[in-house]
């Protein structure tokens, strides 16, 4: 089966930016997501989500990895 989830679903271009900003960012571009600041090691769910996207940062706050649905 199939998973569709609705709205973008990749934001590459937050990559390097402040954390809070970059969660602010994906909510108003994707009205279906919430975006979940977390530093990087920490453990999280592995499930896959629609509703759901990881904002992984290092210890000065910046992302680090590029954001994405699940």
């Amino acid at each position: 089966m199939e998973t569709r989830c609705l709205g973008k679903n990749t934001w590459p271009e937050v990559l390097g930016m402040d954390g809070d900003e970059a969660a602010k960012k994906i909510e108003i571009e994707n009205e279906n997501v919430d975006a979940i600041v977390v530093p990087v090691g920490y453990v999280v769910i592995m499930d896959f989500r629609c509703t759901g996207v990881w904002v992984w940062v290092d210890k000065h706050g910046i992302v680090t990895r590029v954001p994405k649905l699940g």
